[in-house]
């Protein structure tokens, strides 16, 4: 499998370094990941937990590193990340389902 601490660190380095050609991006960037942590609506194990499903319907590797750790920090448990997978899961074959019904109708106005 995948070394996800390797890659995590190496992702870091790389970040840096576009940091440096464009820190006004990277400010943003770490803007808004802090605005969420403002409100104290949700406490950090649940931001984790929602990131990572959200990770996994954009299919970000880096996303999914970062958060895995943070999720982890955060004393979220395996049954907690295999539920909110399981709300990813749903959501990408909903996705497909209502994308199959519009496919239809063009298919069908073709």
């Amino acid at each position: 499998m995948f070394d996800w601490n390797k890659y995590r660190g190496d992702l870091n380095e790389r970040l840096a370094q576009l940091g440096k050609l464009t820190p006004s991006t990277m400010q943003g960037v770490a803007a808004l990941a802090q605005a969420g942590e403002k409100t104290g609506h949700l406490d950090a194990k649940t931001r984790e937990l929602i990131a990572l499903a959200v990770a996994v319907t954009t299919r970000c590797d880096g996303c999914i590193a970062f958060h895995a750790a943070e999720a982890k920090k955060a004393g979220a448990t395996a049954d907690e990340l295999a539920e909110a997978l399981g709300v990813a899961i749903n959501l990408n074959a909903g996705a497909a389902l209502v994308y199959s019904a519009r496919t239809l109708d063009a298919f069908d106005k073709a």
